[in-house]
């Protein structure tokens, strides 16, 4: 028995038609059949029940089938470890960083052709819990992360927008302060689900003396730019990196004008990993690109909408 005889024993199994899996193989039939013939008489039993008409897979066919699965899929990993394996690194991160990683990317590769990046969407958990398993090199967050064998690697900072509909008091100005909005609720979904927006606008608010007032949490089938557009009275926030892509639905964005809501963005590695040659480079290209292209001009106030999306 050999890996070849398998290979055209489950093209005979998968076709049901010797004449079919000779074309798959590349083989003449009478070479396929002798093969499958010399197979059936080296394990004593008869693989296929064949007629003129059918060919069908016998009860001792049936249960060869997975056993060769299994036996050409372990050839097929010999070769693979047998191969002088590329370096890799995976990226995992929210589909809002998208956009800054793929620039990091094409950066990188220009300087390691060698190099596979591969770029995976997970939420905020199962981004830690792949880096801590080893699944992913780094993942990339809003705010930090304190977990054993891991680091937080600092990428930068980007700033939380504020938005109003288009009849606010304050939407007429390009920029606002904290104090202007203290009178108006900040709608936002529940605290346990965007921690890390709640903190923020909390301690900026702290700063200035003042108290953020809450409007009713965001329910899950909402979003938090259409419950502003049915408040006018009410404020919402972004990130920065979700204005361009955000709709077009009457309303206006501004900054804060003292630059107070600004959440740091971080990458998640494992301790001491962040020091190998392709992961640096990614590390530096990212500083650039994760929060060089959420600028957004001061001037004039923009129209638009979106929701903030946790870490």
């Amino acid at each position: 028995m050999d890996f070849r005889q398998l290979r055209y024993f489950l093209a005979v199994s998968e076709e049901l038609s010797f004449s079919r899996a000779a074309e798959r193989c590349f083989i003449s039939q009478s070479a396929i059949s002798h093969q499958i013939n010399k197979l059936e008489q080296e394990l004593g039993a008869p693989l296929f029940e064949r007629s003129t008409r059918v060919v069908k897979l016998s009860p001792a066919g049936s249960r060869l089938v997975p056993i060769a699965q299994e036996v050409l899929s372990l050839e097929t990993k010999a070769f693979a470890v047998a191969k002088e394996p590329r370096n890799r690194i995976r990226i995992t991160a929210s589909m809002s960083f998208a956009p800054q990683s793929l620039a990091a990317i094409a950066d990188v590769r220009e300087k390691h052709p060698g190099l596979d990046i591969e770029f995976v969407i997970k939420n905020f958990t199962d981004r830690i819990d792949a880096v801590s398993a080893g699944d992913a090199d780094i993942a990339l967050i809003r705010g930090e992360v304190d977990r054993p064998g891991l680091e937080t690697v600092e990428l930068g900072v980007e700033d939380l927008m504020i938005a109003t509909s288009n009849h606010h008091p304050v939407s007429a100005f390009s920029t606002v302060e904290l104090s202007e909005l203290a009178p108006y609720p900040l709608l936002l979904p529940p605290r346990h689900s965007q921690v890390l927006i709640h903190t923020v606008v909390e301690n900026a608010f702290v700063d200035v003396g003042r108290r953020v007032q809450m409007g009713p949490p965001i329910a899950r089938d909402h979003t938090a730019i259409l419950d502003v557009i049915t408040n006018p009275r009410a404020w919402t926030v972004l990130y920065a990196s979700t204005v361009a892509e955000a709709p077009r639905m009457g309303l206006c964005v501004m900054r804060e004008r003292n630059n107070r809501l600004r959440v740091p963005v971080s990458g998640i590695v494992r301790s001491g990993a962040a020091s190998s040659p392709g992961l640096a480079t990614l590390v530096h290209s990212l500083r650039r690109t994760v929060t060089g292209e959420n600028s957004v001009p001061p001037n004039p106030p923009q129209h638009i909408g979106g929701t903030p999306e946790e870490q």
